[in-house]
C-alpha cells in the first residue's frame, strides 16, 4: 500500500478541524482491518468513532477498535464502554494489562509497562494507528502532526484531532448527541486509571503530584 497523502494533511497553515478529521480518517481507513483505533473512552473517542463510522460506503467499519483494560478503570469508563458499543454498533477488542500481582495502585505500582506491552500486541501486523492526541493537551503533544510515521513500529500514526480544541470537541458531541464519559462533567478533562487520575484541566489530573505526564504509549512526543 502506498503511503498516505501526508503533505496535504500537514502543511496547511489554516487547517479546518472538521475537514482535517474526515480527511485523516479516510487516509487511515485505507488500511482496512490493518488500521487500529486505540479507544480510551474519553471525549476524543466519542468524536473519532462517530466520524469513522460515517465514512463513505462503510469503509471505517473495517478498522479494528481496541481498548487496553488495566483492571482499574473507573466504573464510569466501563459504563461508557458499554454505551459506545450500543450506540455505534461495534465490538471493541480488549488487550489485557491488569496487574498479575494484584490491582495497580498508582505511580508506585503503575500499569505503564503492562500497558505498553498490550499496545504492542494490539499493533502487531498493523499498518496504521489512530489516536486521540491533540496539540492542545500539553507541551509533550504540541507539535503533533495529522499523519506521522512511526519508524520504530513500521507504521503510520494518524492523529485526526491534532488541531481540535476542547471547544471543538464539545460542540460536536452536543450537536450529534454523542455518548461521552460522565467523568468529564465532574472536572476530569483527561481520564486514565482510577488510582492515578484526579480532576484537572488538560492532563494535570493524570499522575497528579508527580513529574509524570505520559503513560508510555506516546513517548515519541516527549521532548
Amino acid at each position: 500500500m502506498h503511503g498516505p497523502e501526508s503533505d496535504k494533511a500537514t502543511t496547511s497553515t489554516a487547517i479546518d478541524p472538521a475537514l482535517s478529521l474526515t480527511h485523516t480518517l479516510r487516509e487511515a481507513a485505507r488500511h482496512g482491518e490493518r488500521a487500529v483505533l486505540l479507544c480510551s473512552f474519553q471525549k476524543e473517542e466519542s468524536v473519532l468513532l462517530d466520524e469513522l463510522l460515517r465514512l463513505d460506503q462503510g469503509t471505517g467499519r473495517a478498522v479494528k477498535i481496541v481498548t487496553i483494560d488495566t483492571g482499574v478503570l473507573f466504573e464510569e469508563t466501563l459504563a461508557t464502554w458499554r454505551a459506545f458499543e450500543e450506540r455505534f454498533g461495534v465490538k471493541i477488542e480488549v488487550q489485557d494489562a491488569s496487574g498479575a500481582g494484584g490491582p495497580w495502585t498508582g505511580p508506585e505500582h503503575c500499569c505503564s509497562a503492562a500497558k505498553v506491552a498490550a499496545l504492542e500486541r494490539a499493533l502487531q501486523d498493523a499498518e496504521g494507528w489512530i489516536t486521540g492526541i491533540r496539540r492542545e493537551q500539553g507541551p509533550t503533544r504540541a507539535h503533533t502532526e495529522l499523519i506521522e510515521r512511526d519508524e520504530r513500529r513500521g507504521l503510520y500514526k494518524y492523529n485526526p484531532l491534532a488541531h481540535w480544541t476542547e471547544k471543538d470537541l464539545w460542540r460536536r458531541i452536543h450537536e450529534r448527541d454523542l455518548p461521552y464519559n460522565p467523568l468529564h462533567d465532574q472536572g476530569y478533562e483527561s481520564i486514565g486509571c482510577a488510582p492515578c487520575t484526579q480532576p484537572g484541566s488538560g492532563r494535570e489530573g493524570r499522575w497528579a503530584g508527580t513529574d509524570k505526564t505520559e503513560c508510555g504509549l506516546h513517548v515519541e512526543h516527549v521532548g
